[in-house]
């Protein structure tokens, strides 16, 4: 557990960045230091002494390369027990190496180039790996560094102990060695895979912290970082609040997936993984209150996401500081690119509201995985909007494409059956007015896309009651409903037209669609066909 002093140290890199500052430094506490190839020539040109490899192997580099480090003195360096070993090393003439510092071949760059399989294999690290692992294996007494963004506080700890390295280091590096090999080998092994027409899949995460517990309380939860994933939503910033849950961080998702691809002001209300609430326009907080009212019931405990900075006069819509508790607005989470000081400051009269800064444009997945019992489901993402807007009716749609892209954007989101009903407000925002969820029956989820957009516009009515109706069915004629799939009979249709729906959207490809169509000239009903399904399950 002591800590252990660096005199010698064996320094091979294909990413030269930053290996002369901290060469330099090893060489400052006297460490001699061996070095290979290009790594030695980049060295002694920064005017700092350097062993040839040779010396210690006591063999040339050979094959082009190929044979550089590999050898019984450099792996026994690495590997002897400096303490029960220790006479056998002094009778072999083995002297000790006390840091490997090593990053791998570039097999994942020379990949991303599209190179040829003999390029590839050329580019397949053998002694790298090799002398990493000895040294992380004997980490009580050796450090290993194979990451570029280690060398400050490797540096910085030389400094403050006098050329020594502690074991708490050491064992990170050590941990954080042995996961590069994997993940090096892992790459390696699916990318052969790929040149043999065949699939399979390598998955690496790191960092993974507990969680208070999982969708239950009975359940354990967990959360990880993808390695070398960038901007991911672990890597929110947690403003204001108290710590996630599980079910926050869901929510998180399917909320900055919401307004991410919205290019005016965008505003999000989610529950349990549906926007309950999706509305987008030129002011921001006219934007907030048309989502907000999409649902105002169910946007209680909600997560409200925002696509661009958000300001004071924005955040006031929730009432934090209202004296009458009753009319303050309950959220769990409020995710934003950025927030002004003021706004920020507000939202913070609320003790245990989670405020998040990560901006919906960096929410970006390679695929999607579903893990079952003993198996896998893997999918590409669903970011097509749609294939064409083909016209199938006699009537044709009356709604601008804006408003069109802007309800799938919402449908897209919404768990399958979905039915989402939209509408250009008289201020210029779109709105999500009603939609119906995750329902067995697509029916079903019409009735309930229907009803909500009935309550939401009951809500917002001025005049005489027995004028309802009418202004009901005229808001739903300017409205689009909008379909994850296709239609499987003609009753949606007449459902919707009752209501007074005359603009629907779907992808088509039913048997029934002839039918469906039929019905829609029958009832003045324009509609159109999309070619993309958006199934979420």
């Amino acid at each position: 557990m002591k800590n252990i002093k660096i005199n010698r140290a064996l320094i091979s890199v294909s990413d030269k960045t930053e290996i002369v500052e901290l060469a330099k430094v090893l060489r400052g506490f006297n460490c001699e230091i061996i070095s290979t190839g290009g790594t030695k020539k980049i060295l002694e040109e920064a005017g700092i002494k350097v062993t040839d490899i040779r010396e210690v192997t006591g063999n040339p580099e050979a094959f082009g390369g190929r044979m550089k480090t590999i050898s019984f003195n450099i792996e026994s360096a690495l590997l002897f027990d400096r303490e029960k070993d220790k006479q056998e090393a002094e009778k072999l003439n083995i002297k000790p190496i006390d840091i490997v510092v090593c990053n791998l071949y570039p097999f994942s760059k020379v990949k991303e180039s599209g190179a040829d399989l003999d390029t590839l294999i050329e580019n397949i690290d053998i002694g790298g790996p090799t002398m990493v692992r000895a040294a992380a294996k004997n980490f009580k007494y050796v450090t290993t560094i194979t990451d570029v963004s280690d060398y400050d506080a490797i540096i910085k700890e030389l400094q403050e102990n006098k050329g020594c390295i502690s074991y708490n280091s050491r064992f990170r590096l050590m941990r954080k060695a042995f996961n590069h090999t994997a993940d090096y080998v892992a790459l390696i092994s699916t990318t052969m895979d790929e040149q043999a027409g065949e699939r399979s899949l390598r998955l690496a995460f790191e960092d993974g912290k507990k969680l208070r517990y999982g969708e239950n309380s009975h359940q354990e939860g967990f959360f990880y970082k993808e390695i070398g994933a960038g901007n991911s939503l672990f890597d929110i910033k947690v403003l204001h609040g108290k710590e996630l849950s599980y079910n926050n961080i869901g929510d998180i998702q399917s909320a900055v997936d919401s307004v991410k691809n919205l290019k005016r002001f965008g505003c999000a209300v989610i529950k349990h993984n549906n926007p309950c609430g999706l509305a987008e326009g030129d002011n921001q907080r006219k934007v907030f209150e048309a989502a907000w009212n999409g649902d105002p019931i169910s946007a209680f405990g909600s997560i409200i996401a925002f696509n661009k900075p958000v300001d004071l006069n924005t955040v006031e819509f929730l009432n934090l500081n209202n004296e009458n508790k009753r009319m303050r607005k309950f959220v769990e989470v409020v995710i934003a690119p950025k927030y002004s000081e003021e706004a920020l400051e507000y939202l913070q009269f609320h003790k245990n509201l989670r405020v998040i800064e990560f901006d919906p444009k960096d929410s970006k997945q390679k695929f999607e995985i579903k893990y079952l019992a003993g198996s896998l489901l893997l999918q590409d993402c669903d970011e097509k909007l749609y294939e064409k807007i083909e016209k199938v009716t006699e009537k044709q749609l009356d709604c601008k494409k804006e408003l069109l892209e802007f309800g799938l954007i919402g449908m897209m989101q919404i768990k399958s059956n979905s039915i989402a009903i939209v509408r250009e407000m008289k201020n210029g925002n779109f709105q999500l007015l009603g939609m119906g969820a995750g329902q067995p029956n697509r029916l079903v989820s019409t009735k309930l896309a229907i009803e909500k957009s009935r309550e939401n516009l009951n809500n917002e009515f001025e005049g005489n009651p027995e004028d309802f109706d009418k202004y009901f069915t005229e808001e739903l004629g300017k409205a689009v409903l909008i379909s994850d799939a296709f239609f499987p009979f003609a009753d949606n249709v007449e459902l919707a037209a009752e209501a007074g729906i005359r603009n629907i959207i779907q992808p088509g490809g039913s048997i029934k669609d002839k039918t469906v169509k039929r019905k829609c000239n029958e009832l003045g009903v324009a509609m159109a066909f999309t070619g993309i399904r958006h199934f979420k399950h």
